[in-house]
């Protein structure tokens, strides 16, 4: 037992501060999680108000619902109402209504109405993730007196790597990093030291747009405007890493063939995850039955060619193996900016070329076993020099088309509106099956009619 969890046994709470008392927010967060309910509550009352308010913010969402049934009303308006507006916010839209409601009740005037500010942009826009804790300055202004507003005014502010300049109707003009001011004269004026050279997003934008932008400035936090140019808030880079580990796991779980889980897999209800995975089984089974069918159409090739049916399970899987390749380095490199929409024909020269190089390979090493097992053995029967040719010709057309199928479909479904995460690796592998076959016994009838069929 950690000595944590011992003092929280006996209730000791002068040892309980003096564990935690150089522990970061983030440190206590994740000791927490691994504390009974009510353990849990009882650690959070002892941390100071300030402190608790930033250690909630690192708890997972089903842990801050459950602290905030266990505490009573003072502490959960203490928490809210220190809470960062944009952390606040994504507790709240994803709180049932009635939650929510009575969550905003105990807000502060002040901070009840910022909420509801932010809560008015649509879902998933860059306004629910901005804050409006920053520091603006004014460009007639010198130094001097921009060193006074921030030791004044920047205490709740954000970030104050950068500082923002705006005009008199507060329509922002410019962002400067708050060195060049600790390190210019105090007598120059901020309208010097411009450039004029501000990147910002707009509240109404899509949230993941703001990937993107961060990922090319190489920035820390990025000011927000309404739709006239106004300054109403900035983002940081930790709500847009949360963005982006969100966008990836929902691609990842996509692309492993079921709907995203939309919350933690831990926490997730088991029905809940049954729904969202047995969709795309359903789907794939049913696609997989178009396989029982093609072996059907070529009933009677493999009635007199028995041979042929050994090689099939190895024919689909090389199909399926490299359609589920290309497909997830094309979604990736969709999803990333690496390649566009345009780009496709680049793309399916490539993917050609590699596909033929691959299926050689495959080819080759399919044909060599076939000679060589046949040297001591007689179960491939005297035209074993065919049915080598036949396998090892088949691949080289069923891994270059799996390849080329594999990386098209996600361009396809980009170009329909759709999300290419969604040509899932199985959903591709259950389309190369299905006409895998249809090449290998195509294949298998050029090179052996006459001899075996």
């Amino acid at each position: 037992m950690s000595d944590l969890a011992q003092a929280l046994m006996a209730q000791d709470i002068t040892a309980i501060r003096t564990l935690m008392k150089n522990w970061t927010p983030p440190a206590i967060a994740a000791s927490m999680k691994e504390l009974s309910q009510k353990d849990q509550a009882v650690m959070f009352r002892i941390l100071p108000r300030h402190e608790a308010a930033l250690v909630f913010e690192f708890l997972d969402r089903a842990l801050q619902a459950r602290l905030l049934k266990a505490l009573g009303q003072e502490d959960v308006a203490n928490i809210l109402n220190h809470m960062a507006p944009d952390d606040r916010t994504g507790l709240l839209e994803e709180s049932p209504a009635a939650v929510t409601k009575k969550l905003l009740e105990v807000l502060s005037p002040q901070e009840r109405e910022v909420a509801l500010s932010l809560l008015g942009y649509p879902k998933g826009s860059i306004g629910r993730l901005m804050t409006p804790h920053y520091v603006a300055v004014k460009q007639e202004w010198t130094v001097r007196e921009v060193l006074d507003y921030v030791r004044a005014h920047g205490t709740n502010s954000e970030t104050l790597s950068v500082l923002y300049v705006v005009d008199d109707n507060g329509v922002l003009v410019d962002d400067i990093r708050v060195r060049e001011f600790l390190l210019a004269p105090h007598n120059r004026l901020v309208s010097d030291m411009m450039d004029r050279r501000c990147v910002k997003l707009t509240a109404t934008d899509a949230a993941e747009s703001a990937v993107s932008v961060f990922l090319s400035e190489d920035r820390k936090a990025l000011p927000v405007t309404d739709t006239s140019g106004v300054l109403i808030g900035i983002v940081t880079i930790d709500d847009v890493l949360k963005i982006a580990e969100n966008r990836a796991t929902a691609e990842i779980q996509k692309v492993g063939g079921s709907e995203a889980l939309d919350e933690p897999y831990m926490s997730i209800g088991f029905w809940r995850m049954v729904r969202k995975r047995g969709g795309w089984l359903v789907v794939l089974f049913l696609g997989e039955m178009l396989t029982a069918t093609a072996m059907g159409f070529f009933e009677g090739e493999i009635e007199k060619a028995v041979v042929l049916a050994l090689f099939v399970p190895l024919i689909i899987s090389s199909g399926g193996n490299s359609g589920s390749q290309a497909t997830t380095l094309v979604i990736r490199a969709l999803a990333i900016g690496e390649v566009r929409l345009a780009d496709w024909w680049r793309v399916m020269r490539r993917e050609i070329l590699s596909g033929l190089a691959l299926g050689s390979i495959l080819g080759t090493i399919g044909f060599f076993r076939i000679a060589v097992w046949s040297i001591f053995s007689k179960i491939y029967g005297p035209h074993w020099l065919l049915v080598a040719l036949t396998v090892g010709v088949s691949l080289v057309g069923i891994v270059m088309w799996g390849t080329l199928a594999g990386s098209m479909l996600p361009f396809f479904l980009r170009r329909l509106g759709f999300d290419p995460a969604t040509s899932s690796a199985p959903f591709v592998a259950t389309l190369v099956d299905v006409t895998g076959l249809v090449i290998y016994f195509s294949v298998a009838y050029l090179f052996l009619r006459g001899t075996l069929l």
